[in-house]
């Protein structure tokens, strides 16, 4: 899809829809291992894959800030009609993430026992967690072949793909579950080895489709060379995504840290009220990255007054959606939370809590979604990254200090998020207005109209 000419609002809702479901369908089969986890195995098992879960996001998500870093590149040379460019940096960034993908792989078994500790797990769940960690290890390098083609091909404007193979691989992962969970009563191993069997299934079918049907991805010998230019460009959009990406869910780890200290009950709570946010939200983020991809289509072909126009239907558009999203999670709390946990009162409280809280303000997340995608549309990488230290440095520092406080216990941990988002959207929305005056001969070059 050609995102530089035709309507704005009608062909991002277009290219946006099936980044939303995939989306949707990636929450759908991590729930279905909470869900089927909590309901059939028991609490200290939520709590065990619980805490995983939030690892493994933290180590995916350099592996998909730099696989959306490649993407960004990828929409500007098409955007510029350069195919010859893109390709050859469509190798240089494959052998690069490649490369770094196994090197996370080899780190995280290597330290697993480290990793544990770090994470302050409790004594009652370190072993379920360990077994459920070295099985879902070895989906990392799945993860890379289905995030930097899916995220390859949305660059060019084909998002329907991608969803495809994800609705496979949900589907797959939500039947395996059953399977291994119910019927062969096989615990957390069952939820883990369901989860890397999917992960490879979506990974390989998008690489050979990638590779046997999009000519965009129809390598030649000419494309197999070094370009230090293009190695550098990659190197700013993908390593500073990527930094973007993985510091904000370290952030998320060192809470997931926090929030073990409150031990099983709070863990078990998170787990599942976490997956309930995380899907709530997660549409407007996916609407965020094809924001990303308008973007930087239209500013590789310089056409940037509508880029101005795309940016202020996109902000009515998220936070229509952001607002409606929050009312429903704020008034069905207790009901959500329920889906998960079918004896467990006090989980149910401290969960709804939680929800309560953080569903309040899904604009602030909504907008700072869109500020990402924006800033690194345009080559500014490094503005997502300190966007992020915002956001999350002061939901840390909150979350530690607030909960130390008897009075407000882990309820700090949950208000400090909210007070980040809205840091941080005050910072990117300032120095939008601000950008063209900040560099000389910013205007006359770049000419954002914003």
């Amino acid at each position: 899809m050609d995102l530089t000419q035709g309507n704005i609002t009608g062909k991002l809702i277009k290219f946006a829809l099936p980044l939303m479901l995939g989306n949707i369908l990636q929450q759908c089969y991590n729930i279905a291992d909470t869900l089927i986890v909590g309901r059939y195995v028991g609490n200290d098992a939520l709590a065990a894959v619980g805490a995983s879960y939030t690892l493994m996001i933290f180590l995916t998500s350099i592996i998909l800030g730099l696989s959306m870093g490649a993407g960004a590149f990828i929409s500007m040379e098409f955007g510029k009609k350069d195919y010859d460019r893109m390709k050859n940096g469509i190798v240089l960034a494959f052998v690069l993430i490649g490369s770094i993908t196994l090197l996370i792989t080899f780190v995280f078994f290597a330290e697993i026992n480290n990793i544990i500790k770090f994470l302050q797990i409790p004594t009652e769940i370190t072993k379920l967690t360990k077994q459920y960690l070295l099985i879902i290890g070895i989906g990392i390098i799945g993860t890379f072949f289905y995030n930097f083609f899916g995220n390859g091909l949305r660059a060019i404007g084909n998002s329907l793909m991608p969803l495809i193979f994800l609705g496979i691989s949900a589907v797959l992962n939500i039947v395996l579950d059953l399977v291994f969970i119910i019927n062969f009563k096989m615990g957390v191993e069952g939820a883990a080895q369901a989860t890397v069997i999917s992960q490879y299934v979506s990974g390989i079918g998008i690489t050979i489709y990638a590779l046997a049907k999009s000519s965009h991805f129809r390598i030649k010998l000419k494309h197999l060379k070094f370009d230090i230019n293009i190695v550098k460009e990659l190197a700013n959009l993908s390593i500073l995504t990527a930094l973007q990406q993985s510091v904000m869910n370290f952030g998320i780890l060192l809470v997931q840290g926090l929030v073990n200290s409150f031990g099983t009950v709070v863990m078990a709570a998170f787990a599942a009220a976490v997956k309930i946010d995380t899907l709530a939200y997660s549409p407007v983020q996916d609407f965020g990255n094809a924001v990303s991809t308008f973007v930087a289509q239209n500013y590789g072909a310089d056409k940037h007054r509508r880029i101005k126009d795309g940016w202020k239907q996109s902000m009515i558009a998220a936070s229509v959606f952001c607002v409606c999203v929050s009312a429903v999670v704020f008034i069905f709390a207790e009901k959500f939370m329920g889906l998960f946990v079918s004896d467990g009162t006090e989980i149910i409280k401290v969960g709804a809590g939680y929800l309560r809280i953080e569903g309040s303000f899904y604009i602030g997340i909504g907008i700072l979604f869109l500020l990402y995608g924006f800033y690194r549309a345009v080559g500014k990488p490094e503005m997502s990254l300190i966007l992020t230290i915002i956001s999350l440095g002061t939901r840390v520092v909150l979350a530690y200090a607030l909960s130390a406080i008897p009075k407000i216990g882990v309820i700090g941990i949950w208000i400090s998020v909210p007070i980040g988002w809205f840091l941080a959207d005050m910072t990117g929305l300032l120095y939008m207005k601000k950008l063209p005056l900040l560099k000389s001969g910013f205007r006359k070059k770049y000419d954002l109209h914003i």
